[in-house]
């Protein structure tokens, strides 16, 4: 009924505003509901189901044809109105060695255009174009089938392709496309989807001078024996001959030695000899079945090497490229995955080969015996490397460089850029050598990133082995630590009590030698209790508290810290409670009154604001102070970090760091601003929940009731 609707909308478009669009638009919808129909049908077939799975997806078969261009073309459109993706074949046969240099390049042409235009191009071996044509519709669930036109012909029995494969797949779509006229108003034969060989084969006499040689030594051997063997035995020697010819030259000295072969024969062996008269009609019958069978045996024998010839090039190929990957998996350096990669590709493309790599500051380079390398731009390496596409000889993005210059595309990212520079051009024309060249950049990119982060675990694990060695010694120092300096601190006090009283002076050391040993009391505790965070030991004691009784403890143990400094709350009544840990909250504001008195001069005010923000309560620490250096608003948060890197202030940048760690385990987060010309303001956030407690009395009347 869908289908219905939809084709009625068509129609009624295409009658309202006249146009072709809405015509082929409802072709097309005609089209797919037709396919759906067959799916249907067809759903009992067990094969059907498993492979017709996708209703539109375009296969392009691209041939020798003058119009495989308009072809490619065609498909492209069909594929960008049906928005599906498309594939491009072409079948290797070993009728392809006949064809010419010209039309070797157009098919080459077609394919490259195809590729461009978006298709996935593959090359077929096969004897048969019809059956390998559709073996791979039927694996990638390609249900319509785009080809040039062919024209009947009594040299194809078993019909033009079309028709072949209309009687071996009923159900696929077939289109026809028109070929452009030769001159003289002929079509150009349109021949089957075929792959061109990547050199045109010139005509070498080796092949046929060895054909004539074996025939005068045949000859010359079977002369003297021709009362001993029979005519039919003979036949075989000669036929013989044919198919060691076949095998080693191919199929022309084949073709010629059969010839030879029957006029050899007939010459010297069949009355009256030394003539080419025949005086028994019946050998002329034996002389058309000899060379019949001759070139039989020949043409059977030539494609049966051809098809060894490209198995053994397809087989060698992958061997360099499981060789290459095997190498390239035991590199742990980027030198050597640059030294393998570069002597692997070099030597299968016979071409000269650099690899930029990617540096720790995203800058290309090359090693220093590459820097050097004549006709080498790193502009073009670079904008190859940023649009992740390939650029320079072959392409169309500056086709006039010697180089071709292919990103080294990763999972994650780039990692660098292949420079090739091939000894002949005519490489990227073929698609089976750009496809061998992109995996060899994929095997090399891979195993860059995997070397990258070989490199990031390694300096990640050496970081966490010496951060816990760190907080190792840190937390042994801060034990062996408190004992001496909490007797420091008590016999310092104890010193100001002693009778007789001290004098001024004595009495100003005695206070001055308790505030170094409170301080460096201080630093210890947080020594121990940033390694305490960092081993994950604390627990928290969470519990319904004031934030206003919180502040108010904190502003009381800050008072000899902040000591001339002028201090300013603003903290509402009404604050909601917050469910947290008292005492490092107060913690938090200790630490953050005590670095506002640290970087602020002795007449400075200090602010300290709370408030109720959505779900949040947001409390700020602000000083009219230097402020903080721009660009280190997070960094002073980290361990062991100062707002000034070189100082006569005491600590050890652990105060904000504990402040941190603290609000973040209880779910908030701490910033730190500058407040326009001079001051810095530090906030914190704790979650406020939703849920809070009831008042005392409100408690006990729900308990009562």
């Amino acid at each position: 009924v869908y289908g219905e609707v939809q084709a009625e909308r068509a129609a009624a478009n295409f009658f309202r505003k006249g146009n072709l669009m809405a015509l082929r638009e409802l072709a097309l919808r005609r089209t797919a509901d037709r396919v759906e129909d067959d799916v249907q049908t067809y759903r009992s077939d067990r094969s059907i189901d498993r492979i017709w799975k996708t209703e539109s997806a375009i296969l392009c078969c691209i041939g020798p044809s003058g119009g495989a261009e308009q072809v490619v073309r065609s498909a492209a459109l069909l594929a960008q109105q049906l928005a599906v993706s498309w594939h491009a074949v072409y079948v290797e046969t070993p009728a392809l060695q006949r064809l010419p240099e010209a039309r070797r390049q157009r098919i080459l042409a077609a394919v490259k255009l195809a590729e461009d235009l978006g298709a996935t191009t593959t090359v077929l071996p096969g004897g048969q174009v019809a059956t390998a044509v559709i073996d791979y519709a039927r694996e990638n669930n390609l249900s319509k089938l785009v080809m040039g036109h062919n024209r009947a012909s009594l040299w194809r029995p078993a019909g033009t392709l079309a028709q072949q494969l209309g009687r071996l797949a009923a159900d696929v779509d077939l289109i026809e496309i028109g070929v452009p006229a030769a001159r003289g108003g002929r079509p150009e034969p349109a021949a089957d989807a075929t792959l061109p060989q990547v050199v045109g084969r010139r005509l070498k006499p080796t092949g046929y001078v060895v054909a004539l040689l074996a025939c005068g030594a045949l000859t010359a051997l079977v002369v003297p024996l021709a009362g001993v063997l029979a005519p039919p035995n003979i036949v075989m020697l000669y036929l013989l001959a044919v198919v060691g010819v076949a095998m080693r030259y191919g199929r022309g000295p084949a073709v010629f030695s059969a010839l030879v072969n029957v006029l050899a024969f007939d010459f010297f062996l069949v009355p009256p000899t030394l003539s080419f008269a025949v005086a028994d009609l019946q050998y002329v019958l034996t002389f058309g079945v000899m060379l019949a069978v001759g070139l039989v045996v020949g043409q059977l024998t030539a494609g049966l090497r051809y098809q060894a010839r490209v198995a053994m090039h397809r087989e060698r190929r992958s061997h360099s490229l499981f060789e290459v990957a095997r190498a390239l998996s035991g590199e742990l350096v980027v030198e050597q995955v640059v030294e393998t990669a570069s002597k692997a590709i070099a030597r299968e493309f016979h071409a000269r080969v650099r690899i930029y790599v990617l540096s720790e500051d995203d800058r290309l380079t090359l090693t220093k015996a590459d820097v050097d390398t004549p006709g080498l731009d790193l502009g073009t390496a670079r904008w190859a490397f940023d649009h992740r596409q390939a650029a320079g000889l072959g392409t169309d993005t500056i086709p006039g460089s010697p180089w071709h210059y292919l990103p080294l595309n990763a999972s994650m990212r780039t990692r660098g850029v292949l420079a090739l520079q091939p000894e002949s051009p005519r490489l990227f024309a073929v698609p089976e050598q750009r496809r061998q060249l992109e995996t060899f950049a994929a095997l090399t990119a891979i195993a860059l990133e995997r070397v990258h982060y070989v490199d990031v675990a390694q300096n990640a694990t050496v970081q966490i082995e010496s951060e816990r060695l760190r907080n190792s010694l840190l937390s042994a120092l801060s034990h062996d630590l408190r004992t001496p300096l909490a007797g420091l601190t008590g016999l310092a006090e104890s010193l100001q009590m002693t009778e007789p009283g001290l004098s001024a002076a004595q009495h100003e050391i005695a206070e001055e030698l308790v505030a170094s040993a409170m301080r460096m009391s201080a630093q210890v505790n947080n020594l121990l209790d940033m390694a305490r965070f960092e081993s994950g030991e604390f627990r928290l004691s969470s519990s319904w508290n004031s934030v206003e009784e919180m502040i108010g403890s904190a502003v009381r143990l800050s008072k000899r810290i902040l000591a001339s400094r002028t201090l300013k709350t603003d903290v509402p009544a009404d604050l909601p409670l917050v469910k947290c840990d008292a005492v490092l909250i107060e913690r938090v504001l200790v630490n953050l009154l005590e670095n506002a008195a640290k970087y602020t001069p002795p007449d400075a005010t200090v602010e300290l604001v709370a408030l109720s923000v959505g779900d949040e309560m947001r409390v700020t620490v602000a000083d009219n102070g230097p402020g903080i250096r721009p660009g280190t608003e997070q960094e002073i948060f980290n361990k062991f970090s100062r707002g000034v890197r070189e100082s006569a202030i005491s600590g050890v940048g652990l105060g904000l760091a504990i402040c941190k760690a603290i609000v973040e385990a209880h779910g908030g987060s701490i910033s730190a601003t500058n407040r326009g010309e001079r001051g810095a303001a530090f906030t914190f956030t704790l979650p406020i929940s939703e849920e809070q407690p009831l008042p005392p009395d409100e408690e006990e009347l729900g308990v009562s009731e």
